[in-house]
């Protein structure tokens, strides 16, 4: 997985025209469009829905403006208010990866869902945006694991346990979608999270295993006695020595390493010309290598 997420990091490295500044807000707009052509089509009938949105057999017919109009059909059966505020998640945490990204890397990340959705759309014979846009969640709470929201505009709750919260609900659509027979309807959920997987699946087993190092180093600081007591004498001088050459991470500007500071978080610049470590403090700071 490793090898394909350096593989998409040169792929939007190379191909810097493929890039969509502010995409998410034209998704935001064209879900309003949509959602407004429904709400005011006579007789009451979603005709901005039934025109525009995926349907297979219609696209082999020739209709072939679903397979991008699809992108902009709102998920159905929402009220005004959890409309607004499907549509706010979507523009607050897809403009927060692009700011992180940057918008070509974004771009691809979203249009490589999109490509997905319509591949499993020809197996299914529909195809909605809903499972990738909440699927972006995942992505942001990679990213930013330790932001606070609060949960029903009261309760502070971080990020990452909104993503385990996040991931339930796909695992209950599979498993409501497996009970009633529909195998292939199980996909969706499980071909947008397969998007998020290729490109963070490195990042979350750096997470697993900076977590591991985090543990065993909180563990060494723990006093360590002898058998017949006494302390344990540590010689950290050669602790140091011998665990220079095995850390994964290392700044690029300061040199930490997530041996030598297991606390701090390292990301990888998408911008940079390479496969360039940063550190939390100068991700965002540092000159970008061309």
């Amino acid at each position: 997985m490793r090898a394909i997420q350096q593989w998409l990091d040169r792929f939007c490295y190379k191909h810097p025209k493929l890039s969509i500044p502010g995409l998410m807000r034209y998704i935001v707009i064209g879900n309003v469009l949509i959602y407004l052509l429904d709400m005011f089509s006579m007789g009451g009938g979603a005709l901005g829905s039934s025109l525009f949105s995926f349907n297979a057999s219609a696209i082999l017919s020739g209709q072939i403006w679903r397979l991008v109009t699809f992108i902009f059909v709102p998920y159905s059966g929402q009220g005004l208010f959890f409309f607004a505020l499907t549509l706010y998640f979507y523009y607050f945490i897809g403009t927060a990866l692009e700011r992180e990204w940057g918008s070509n890397k974004f771009t691809v990340f979203y249009f490589f869902g999109v490509l997905l959705n319509i591949l499993i759309g020809f197996l299914v014979g529909g195809a909605s945006m809903y499972y990738v846009n909440m699927s972006m969640f995942f992505a942001f709470a990679t990213l930013y694991p330790d932001l606070q929201f609060l949960l029903f505009f009261i309760i502070p709750v971080k990020a990452k346990w909104l993503a385990w919260f996040d991931a339930a609900y796909f695992a209950l659509a599979v498993i409501q979608y497996l009970a009633h027979g529909q195998l292939l309807l199980a996909l969706v959920p499980i071909v947008a999270v397969l998007n998020y997987l290729l490109f963070f699946a490195s990042d979350i087993g750096n997470l697993f295993s900076t977590a591991k190092r985090q543990a065993q180093w909180k563990s060494a600081q723990r006093p360590n006695h002898r058998q017949y007591g006494g302390p344990k004498v540590v010689n950290f001088n050669n602790a140091k020595t011998q665990t220079k050459e095995n850390y994964l991470h290392r700044c690029a500007v300061c040199g930490k390493t997530d041996v030598s500071h297991p606390q701090m978080e390292f990301r990888y610049c998408s911008r940079c010309n390479g496969y360039y470590c940063y550190c939390a403090e100068h991700i965002n700071t540092h000159i970008h290598i061309q």
